[in-house]
C-alpha cells in the first residue's frame, strides 16, 4: 500500500528543515504578555505527514518540549494532526483547512477551557507562511461571549 503526496502534502513540506522561534502568550486578559523562546526541528516522514519538535523554555522558566503532526486527509479533504506539550497531559486533534490563497493553515481543536479547565473549549492555531523562512502561528480560544481571543503569536523563522 504505497500513496503518492498530493499537492496539499507539498505545503507540509514547506515546514521542514531547522528553526528557531519567538513568542508571547497572554493567558489571562490585562497580564502582560509572557514570552518564551526556542528551536524546532521539523522532519518528513515520507512526504505525506511532518514531525516537528520543539524545545524551549516556558515563560516561568521551566523546560518545554512539544511534537506536532500534520498531514493531509484526501478522503476528508481536510488537515489533520495533533499536538503535545511536556506542559500538559490533554492531547490536542487539528482539523482544519487551507486558505484560497495557500498561505494561511486553520487548524481547529478542541481542548481544557482556558477559563474553566474542567469544561473544554474550542481553539484554533492559525499558521500563515510568510515566506519560505518565516511563519507565524497564533493561537486563538473562543471565550464565552462567543469571540474568538487571540492568546499566542510566535514567530517562526528558518536556520540560516
Amino acid at each position: 500500500m504505497q500513496t503518492e503526496p498530493k499537492k496539499e502534502h507539498e505545503l507540509l513540506q514547506k515546514l521542514v528543515g531547522e528553526w528557531t522561534y519567538d513568542g508571547e502568550a497572554e493567558m489571562k486578559p490585562g497580564d502582560p504578555p509572557m514570552k518564551s523562546d526556542g528551536t524546532e526541528s521539523v522532519r518528513s516522514i515520507g512526504g505525506l505527514w511532518t514531525m516537528a519538535e520543539g524545545v524551549g523554555v516556558m515563560p516561568d522558566g521551566a523546560p518545554a518540549t512539544m511534537i506536532m503532526t500534520l498531514g493531509y486527509d484526501p478522503a476528508k479533504k481536510r488537515y489533520i494532526g495533533t499536538w503535545i506539550g511536556s506542559m500538559m497531559t490533554h492531547m490536542w486533534l487539528y482539523d482544519g483547512e487551507l486558505d484560497a490563497g495557500g498561505t494561511v493553515l486553520t487548524l481547529n481543536s478542541e481542548g481544557p477551557g482556558m477559563t474553566d479547565q474542567s469544561k473544554m473549549g474550542k481553539y484554533k492555531d492559525v499558521i500563515e507562511f510568510k515566506s519560505d523562512d518565516h511563519r507565524i502561528l497564533t493561537s486563538e480560544a473562543l471565550s464565552d461571549d462567543g469571540k474568538w481571543h487571540k492568546f499566542m503569536t510566535v514567530n517562526y523563522r528558518r536556520k540560516k
